[in-house]
């Protein structure tokens, strides 16, 4: 999938999750729904950091396109380090480790982790990576070309200074699901995880599917790439993404949104 396909998946998919937890009768606080989407829809973005091309990769200037090759690299040596007889040789890194249940559950920890040990400036920091992917993804033609890079992280720091300034207020969600003290702002994790989850799904639907089972073993493969029957398969960017795929997230999300607000 492209950009803003993931992007929206991302959103459709946490509001989905509200609508989820309101229907189990234990809500999510406003706050909570909106930042879990914009995070859900940045992440969604997230696993394309192995592909030079991508929208991540050009997100941040030289610093993400320096993590863009490393994190290629470091694929790519996994990928030969673990290959087995079936799976086939490659000579890049996209779409291996980066597109797995492993990598979505080691990024969500660890994005929790900062967001413990980094107390408020963790926190600011997780919202602004993501606010500045969810920019790029769903204003994706607003936010094209390196004059409105500046703009975009602009306004992805002062949208992450507001809502960290809203989750902050009593009853606003910095406790969510995890009430233990010290335990605030784990929750950030979970849009990450789902994000991510969410993101290799929607290319599994590709014509090259997505090894997101990896290390489990398929037959002879430890990188099976997972997906439905190939002729139910789509390339990226064609017609079926665009206008069936995409308005079905738009709707879907509004739909999530107004149960999770309980308006339907």
């Amino acid at each position: 999938m492209m950009g803003p396909a993931h992007s929206l998946s991302g959103a459709a998919a946490w509001l989905g999750v509200g609508a989820a937890t309101a229907a189990a009768g234990h809500p999510m606080p406003w706050p909570v729904l909106l930042c879990g989407a914009l995070i859900c829809a940045g992440a969604a973005l997230a696993p394309d950091l192995d592909h030079k091309a991508a929208t991540i990769s050009r997100a941040f200037g030289p610093l993400s396109r320096g993590i863009c090759e490393i994190v290629d690299k470091l694929s790519y040596t996994v990928y030969k380090a673990t290959r087995k007889q079936g799976d086939p040789r490659r000579s890049g890194g996209h779409r291996t480790l980066t597109h797995t249940w492993v990598w979505a559950v080691l990024i969500g920890a660890g994005c929790s982790a900062v967001a413990i040990a980094g107390d408020r400036w963790g926190v600011l920091a997780i919202l602004f990576v993501h606010m500045v992917l969810a920019i790029e993804g769903l204003l994706w033609r607003a936010a094209r070309g390196s004059s409105s890079d500046v703009l975009v992280w602009l306004l992805a720091a002062t949208s992450a200074w507001i809502l960290a300034g809203v989750l902050d207020k009593p009853g606003h969600g910095s406790d969510w699901l995890f009430t233990a003290p010290g335990q605030e702002y784990v929750w950030l994790g979970l849009p990450v995880v789902l994000g991510a989850l969410v993101h290799d799904i929607g290319d599994a639907l590709t014509v090259s599917g997505c090894p997101i089972l990896w290390p489990i073993p398929v037959g002879r493969k430890r990188w099976y790439p997972v997906g439905p029957p190939k002729a139910m398969r789509f390339r990226a960017g064609s017609w079926i993404e665009l206008k069936v795929l995409m308005p079905t997230f738009m709707l879907l999300g509004g739909v999530g949104c107004a149960a999770a607000l309980n308006v339907i």
